[in-house]
């Protein structure tokens, strides 16, 4: 079976690796161009363009399937395409160059959380449980019929990027099962069934902390921005992000957003009770141990997160 393989991000290298493993011939790679990252821009090639190379595999960068990577596409004669987290829309014509169509593995337990940000979802609106889905992949957004599914439990202090390497590993699996099945023509795929929940891209402005909300949902908030795009607040005026959280139950006399400064715990009021601060990243500066912050204060008195 000629494969390609499209995807972008790092959690999408276990699968392209498992394919190989598995003995698959990948014919080649689609990735999203090299972008410019860090403060400088250095342009970057993608996670998935790196290991591709790495490992000998003909590349192609596109932002979009226009002619051109759809001719790219059709010239490296796939008889199906995997697809994970590559991070565009695939246009009706490209989904008709493989035989066998585009196989996606998506980290949901589909119809629930369709779209770009499905774990971040999961996690901000506080599943116990997770999972990844293998379906055909339909001009229509995740509505695909499904392959396969695995769960997986998400772990009280779980962050977005923490189940994501997990799901991305057990999900390789899950992917290279469904060709194999597809291989041998043995593959079944049903319709999804059940509510459907969306999962869009997350934001900046979602990474927001409004410390007038339960601390359970403040936690949630902020291990579902972890790594990316991360949860912050304001200090005098000023962006100060903030990792995840502990909570402290015991805690209930601070006002949201106020400060309170321990001999060994930095603790922060919110709508219900406190929280603990563990590792944060004031403006400028480097990302820290909150006791390490707390120490090159000169003033901790009415010190209040916005």
């Amino acid at each position: 079976m000629r494969v390609l393989f499209a995807g972008t991000p790092a959690v999408a290298i276990p699968s392209l690796e498992a394919l190989l493993t598995a003995g698959f011939d990948v014919v080649g790679v689609l990735t999203r161009p090299d972008a410019p990252i860090g403060r400088k821009r250095v342009l970057t090639p993608s996670p998935v363009a790196r290991r591709a190379e790495e490992l000998g595999l003909p590349v192609i960068r596109a932002a979009r399937i226009d002619e051109a990577a759809s001719a790219a596409i059709a010239r490296l004669a796939p008889d199906v395409a995997a697809i994970v987290a590559y991070g565009a829309l695939i246009p009706a014509a490209a989904l008709r160059i493989p035989a066998l169509g585009w196989v996606n593995l998506h980290f949901s337990l589909l119809p629930a959380w369709r779209g770009a940000a499905p774990v971040q979802h999961a996690i901000l609106h506080g599943d116990d449980v997770s999972g990844a889905s293998t379906f055909q992949l339909e001009a229509g957004l995740d509505t695909g019929p499904v392959f396969g599914t695995l769960t997986e439990t998400i772990k009280p202090a779980d962050t977005s990027s923490e189940l994501l390497v997990r799901l991305s590993r057990s999900g390789a699996v899950l992917l290279v099962q469904t060709l194999s099945a597809l291989n041998s023509g043995h593959a079944g795929a049903q319709q999804q069934l059940g509510d459907v929940t969306l999962a869009p891209k997350l934001t900046i402005d979602d990474g927001r902390i409004d410390w007038a909300q339960p601390a359970l949902a403040i936690g949630r908030r902020i291990r579902a921005v972890t790594d990316e795009p991360g949860g912050w607040t304001t200090l005098e005026g000023a962006r100060f992000k903030i990792g995840p959280v502990e909570l402290c139950v015991g805690t209930h006399d601070l006002a949201p957003g106020r400060v309170a400064f321990g001999p060994t715990s930095i603790q922060v009021g919110t709508g219900s009770h406190a929280v603990k601060l563990v590792r944060v990243q004031p403006a400028g500066k480097k990302t820290m141990q909150a006791i390490d912050w707390a120490r090159g204060l000169t003033n901790k008195e009415d010190v209040v997160f916005e």
